[in-house]
């Protein structure tokens, strides 16, 4: 580097450098472009020598680089084992709290039972049965044997959707169930609920809802494929609620277990069902097979229920269910003896914990934006563990939610057709992906792809339900809304290239919003028709400037009336009347929209909206016709009533016909009633 390039190099680098300072002396001290052309080519120079500098000791420090990165994996994975070590350690300690505790409580049930011989499991029935004369439709629920009161209390009901509340409740918390009663309005006696469902402790899941202002004091229940929420009256209550009802089902648990282990004996043995993917083959075989032996004491299998532990803590899904599947292998021909029942207990409780940290993995509460491809990873080892329905209903539920939460957050923009653009291709682009990876991750699972079909229809009336919002119930115009729907049905199509069509499915949903619509404008139409009718002249049409005339003639032709020249007179006029001419362009609009918008349901409406049109400008030509005395201006409105009917209605039936693909005979009868308007002035024919 030269002595001027150093030395330039030792200015820019010095603390106190200043660039305003800088340029201000530079362009001082220059005596022209010249000079500043060479001081801003040394600066550029510099540049380049520092940037490849910076690229040589990028290249230098590379293997650094990847050691490093290679230390710190090694220091990740090593955190790995220490929080699953820490893990196991905390659940021991919990696990020797609990039993503690159980201790406690056993001794203390044992007192209780002791002094109190009988009356606690009467006193509860007894409750429970005066608290059910007070329910209406639960007289019942005490035919069940031994079915007794743990907990009750009011409770109020919120929507699962928009968190609004719904009713005021009670709850009875029952050994082997629980029934919601709603309170009665209007009293009848002693009776102050009505029965409104019951669900077994078995059928569904008790989950804590986060405190979420103004969401307080609620916990969900979920009974696939619904939920209900409610809210308790304080905190305390609510951890009341969650603690019983999760103790309560936790004995329910036990007790059938017990009741099962003393039925045992007296029933034949019948094959458990198990969550462990190699259970499916197991025999009803005595514990020892005959002597035979099987060998456990390879290392692999030692360690498989440690290794297993392992692969979940460090979320190696694949690596644990490769295990498992080869222990699946090997024991496949092996027949089962105690030592092997022993294992697959031990492995059995892996397993389920494997399901619930997958299941964790797809919950729509996870982050959703990497896409349907986030998901593979644990549908297919759920697959591979013989959980494909349950797959393929976390992977329906996630992408559910995804979907919605890309709707909820699209911004509502001012143009309706530009936010309808953006909801569309989110919408259609999240379905088209969806699709792809469902048929990927469910390839050889056939009997899934009616959940998925059923999981669209879902999805598009989620879609349909934001659409109309936007468009049907903010009374945008029908052109807007006839384009709408146009982009939504291009976009519908794309489905198709994966054979998934659900056009059907989105015309019959928007069929309601459309006849709407429909009907809504045809009584715009209506209404200012008349209005121009009660102010009509039948003077021609003077349109004051050529370019003005030629606006009009090209919006004709467009329309389909292609003769218009016919009626057009020497410089600007037109030999029509203002109202005949805005009448035409407004019918003329609202038939190209309404076929746009077109589909059988609709067939009927769009021809009555049209024959109402039509009428209302018939029966005022021929109104004006009975009711005109000036000669000159009869014949006007003789022109007006031919041009009516010779060139517009015979392209509305045209260009019906031609869309749809048959003639409209209500359209046809209506022209032959009009023939007497232009033939026999005089006529009063009645046109209704």
């Amino acid at each position: 580097m030269s002595e001027t390039g150093s030395r330039l190099r030792k200015q820019l680098e010095s603390a106190n450098f200043d660039p305003q300072n800088y340029v201000k002396q530079l362009s001082q001290q220059s005596d022209g472009d010249r000079d500043l052309q060479e001081h801003r080519q040394k600066i550029q120079t510099l540049a380049d020598e520092t940037a490849q500098n910076l690229k040589k000791n990028v290249y230098k420090n590379y293997r650094q680089f990847i050691e490093t990165a290679k230390e710190i994996s090694y220091l990740e994975s090593e955190m790995y084992q220490l929080s699953h070590i820490l893990t196991e350690q905390k659940s021991i300690m919990e696990s020797i709290t609990q039993a503690l505790l159980s201790t406690d409580k056993d001794e203390t049930s044992k007192e209780m039972l002791a002094a109190f011989p009988k009356e606690t499991e009467e006193v509860k029935q007894r409750t429970l049965t005066s608290l059910l004369e007070k329910v209406e439709g639960g007289k019942n629920i005490m035919d069940t044997p031994g079915r007794h009161l743990v907990y009750n209390g009011d409770l109020a009901e919120f929507d699962v959707e928009n968190m609004n509340p719904v009713q005021r409740v009670h709850a009875f918390l029952m050994n082997d169930c629980l029934l919601i009663a709603t309170w009665l309005p209007n009293r009848r006696g002693t009776v102050k609920y009505k029965y409104n469902a019951l669900y077994d402790l078995e059928s569904f899941a008790v989950v804590n809802v986060k405190e979420h202002p103004p969401m307080k004091d609620m916990f969900k229940i979920l009974m696939f494929p619904d939920s209900r929420i409610f809210q308790a009256e304080n905190s305390k209550v609510k951890k009341e609620w969650l603690e019983i009802l999760d103790e309560t089902k936790k004995n329910k648990v036990t007790k059938d277990k017990r009741k099962k282990e003393e039925e045992m004996p007296s029933s034949p043995q019948r094959p458990e069902v198990s969550t462990n993917p190699f259970d499916d083959e197991e025999e009803d075989l005595p514990a020892d097979s005959g002597g035979a032996v099987v060998d456990l004491g390879m290392e692999w299998i030692q360690e498989l229920p440690e290794d297993l532990d392992v692969c979940i803590a460090q979320r190696d899904f694949e690596g644990a269910v490769d295990l498992l599947d080869k222990l699946n292998e090997y024991l496949r021909d092996q027949p089962v003896t105690q030592s092997v029942k022993e294992l697959r207990g031990k492995v059995e409780e892996r397993v389920r914990q494997l399901t619930e940290v997958l299941v964790f993995e797809l919950s729509p509460d996870r982050s959703l934006r990497g896409g349907p491809k986030a998901t593979r990873r644990a549908v297919s080892q759920l697959v591979r563990l013989g959980q494909s329905t349950k797959a393929c209903e976390l992977f329906l539920k996630n992408r559910e939610a995804a979907v919605q939460t890309a709707i909820r957050q699209l911004r509502i923009e001012g143009a309706t057709l530009l936010y309808i653009h953006k909801l569309c291709n989110i919408f259609f682009t999240s379905l088209l992906e969806t699709a792809k990876e469902f048929e990927m991750d469910f390839a050889g699972n056939t009997g899934c792809y009616s959940a998925f079909v059923v999981w669209s229809r879902s999805a598009m009336r989620m879609f349909v339900s934001a659409f109309s919002k936007q468009v049907f119930d903010s009374q945008e115009s029908l052109t807007t809304a006839a384009e709408c729907v146009k982009v939504a049905k291009e976009h519908c199509k794309q489905l198709s290239d994966i054979g998934l069509d659900l056009s059907f499915t989105l015309q019959s949903m928007l069929v309601k919003d459309v006849k709407t619509a429909l009907l809504s404008y045809k009584d715009i139409i209506i209404e200012a028709t008349k209005h121009r009718n009660s102010e009509e002249m039948w003077r021609r049409m003077n349109l004051m400037t050529p370019e003005a005339l030629a606006k009009l003639k090209e919006e004709m032709r467009v329309s389909g009336i292609g003769d218009f020249e016919q009626y057009t007179g020497d410089d600007c006029w037109v030999n029509l009347s203002y109202t005949v001419v805005s009448f035409t362009k407004q019918m003329m609009g609202f038939l190209e929209e309404g076929l746009k918008l077109y589909v059988a349901e609709l067939h009927m409406v769009l021809l009555e909206s049209l024959r109402e049109i039509i009428l209302v400008a018939v029966q005022h030509v021929d109104y004006s016709l009975r009711c005109e005395q000036d000669g000159e201006k009869k014949a006007f409105v003789v022109h007006n009533a031919s041009f009516l009917h010779d060139t517009v209605l015979p392209v509305v039936e045209l260009r019906f016909e031609e869309a749809v693909g048959k003639p409209a005979k209500q359209l046809q009868d209506l022209r032959k009633s009009t023939r007497s308007l232009k033939v026999n002035p005089e006529s009063t024919t009645s046109l209704v």
